[in-house]
């Protein structure tokens, strides 16, 4: 499987990511094994979590899927450094150096490894200076606990600025962005974030690329999303706008004979800013529509009707 260069990493990734928010969540620890596994069988290679997977589940704390992650690389499935390792820190108590030094001890015990290959901020923490925080990421990758650092959920004079400290003092750099991004959301990557990740060279991993399921054409009434475990995300997208969408995927879906999930997932591997888009899965019939989504080609005419669709 064909790899890319996730900016200016030096990590090479196969052209989707494992969202690994569900494993311990609606995924059990059995089926998430099953499911690493047989996403690295087809020729992938980067998971992504974080230390606050799955804190919104009743009962548990965060680090339920750093936690299952560890133990399947136990399992010697596979080589540790065949797998790459993406996690995050700040969500739940910000970027302050002290916290960041604990949570990444805390997150590597979980997972059972001596380094991270890609730490994120995982949101802006507007009450510590972005030089701590750089500071302290410096620190990690220069202990070798860290091979690289970005930022989740950063607009574009986040980033920049993050960037600038960067230029200007010489601590390491924020390589990669991860931004919510699929066919529904598109503001928040589209513009300013994407052209300054092209300009700057940032690797881009978006999440929600099938917008909690949305995308995957099950849900097209507020009924359907009754009892669903993201029901409280999948239902905003169930609107005259989200039906538009759909009504365009469905169109290319006849021409081409493809899941509306693989079509979501092939409009973002055409995106020239993004480098590999995450994706979750429950079930190894899910995880298909990965493989089929890096083989689909859609060509420009689809590009272009879905690009209009919701516009």
């Amino acid at each position: 499987m064909e790899k890319r260069a996730l900016g200016r990493t030096g990590l090479s990734i196969a052209p989707i990511v494992f969202g690994g928010n569900v494993f311990g969540w609606t995924a059990d620890e059995k089926t998430s094994f099953q499911l690493l596994d047989a996403f690295f069988d087809a020729g992938f290679n980067t998971i992504d979590t974080a230390d606050v997977y799955s804190a919104w589940v009743p009962g548990h704390e965060g680090g339920e899927s750093e936690t299952i992650i560890g133990k399947w690389l136990k399992t010697g499935s596979v080589a540790r450094d065949k797998a790459i390792i993406v996690s995050k820190v700040g969500y739940d108590k910000g970027l302050k150096p002290q916290w960041i030094e604990q949570a990444v001890e805390a997150s590597l015990r979980r997972l059972q490894t001596d380094y991270i290959d890609l730490y994120l901020a995982h949101k802006p923490d507007a009450e510590t200076p972005i030089e701590e925080t750089l500071a302290t990421f410096t620190k990690l990758k220069e202990q070798g606990k860290v091979r690289a650092i970005g930022c989740s959920n950063y607009d574009a004079p986040e980033l920049q600025a993050a960037l600038d400290v960067s230029s200007k003092t010489g601590l390491a750099r924020f390589d990669v962005v991860q931004p919510e991004y699929n066919l529904y959301t598109r503001e928040r990557f589209e513009g300013p974030l994407a052209d300054l990740s092209l300009k700057e060279d940032i690797g881009v991993i978006n999440y929600y690329s099938l917008a909690a399921g949305f995308l995957t054409g099950k849900y097209r009434s507020k009924a359907d999303t009754e009892g669903v475990a993201r029901s409280y995300r999948v239902g905003d997208y169930v609107n005259a706008r989200g039906l538009e969408i759909l009504g365009a995927m469905d169109t290319i879906a006849a021409q081409t004979g493809a899941k509306l999930a693989d079509i979501a997932l092939a409009w973002l591997l055409r995106k020239q800013a993004v480098t590999a888009p995450i994706a979750s899965a429950t079930s190894l019939s899910q995880l298909e529509s990965f493989k089929r989504a890096t083989e689909l080609k859609l060509t420009d005419d689809m590009v272009a009707l879905l690009d209009k669709a919701g516009a």
